[in-house]
């Protein structure tokens, strides 16, 4: 009776372990990729306000992500300098490593510039260390090529993860998605239906969302946020809702 008793509580012994082992797997998982709930926009706009970058009801954000791209980016600069707009830019390290000149000439029109990344990949399904790695050395670019270190960050997708929010604390990023988006990466986008869909969640406070690139989106994408740009721009002005970076929407 003994020796069975014995048996039954290894048996028992080793269930638990395998438990607890199973927990620590569910914990560390939901830790990884439980922040990607707030790519979600409903969920976004109702809890994380700050995070989608709601701030000053007086003022709209304007951000860009994925640049700085020279088959687009300089056209989307010249409207803006145009307009007297200054804007965000989330720029991805790859893509400053092949145009450092562009990204220099972002900031020395007064543009605010934030991380993007170093390429366009989910965050979700990179360890804590990559990810880290992956932020700072987009972050050490950027300032190498702008002579500013970014103060925000905005992930790939808009996806954030426990890998990201560790990155981000230890690089004192400030993580920012948006509420507006035009959602030009979609395929046959026009500026038309771009501009249709920035309106449809358009309102003081909100931070809008475009892309100065085609990277990781069909071809002529950045050209349809391009063309309703000036269409937002205006409809900014006639409601009375200045437009700027997000150093100005009282949030930053």
């Amino acid at each position: 009776m003994a020796l069975r008793d014995c048996g039954n509580r290894s048996r028992l012994g080793r269930a638990g372990t395998l438990t607890a082992a199973g927990a620590v797997v569910a914990g560390l998982a939901v830790a990884q990729g439980g922040p990607g709930i707030t790519g979600l926009g409903p969920v976004r706009r109702a809890a994380f306000r700050r995070l989608a970058g709601e701030g000053d009801p007086g003022h709209v954000a304007l951000t860009f992500d994925d640049g700085p791209d020279p088959a687009a980016t300089p056209d989307f600069a010249r409207l803006l300098g145009e307009r007297g707009v200054r804007a965000t830019f989330f720029l991805l390290g790859e893509m400053v490593a092949k145009a450092p000149g562009l990204a220099a000439d972002l900031a020395a029109a007064g543009h605010e510039i934030g991380v993007h990344g170093w390429e366009h990949r989910y965050l979700t399904l990179r360890g804590p260390r990559a990810t880290v790695d992956d932020i700072r050395r987009a972050t050490d670019l950027i300032e190498a090529a702008t002579g500013t270190r970014p103060r925000l960050f905005r992930p790939p997708y808009g996806v954030l993860s426990g890998g990201a929010l560790l990155a981000a604390r230890r690089l004192r990023l400030t993580p920012v998605l948006g509420g507006a988006w035009g959602k030009e990466w979609t395929r046959g986008a026009t500026p038309a239906s771009v501009y249709a869909s920035l309106a449809d969640r358009l309102h003081g406070g909100v931070t809008v969302l475009l892309h100065d690139s085609d990277c990781t989106s069909p071809a002529g994408s950045a050209r349809a946020a391009l063309g309703a740009l000036p269409r937002l721009l205006d409809e900014c002005a006639r409601r009375g809702l200045p437009v700027g970076p997000l150093g100005q929407h009282g949030w930053s």
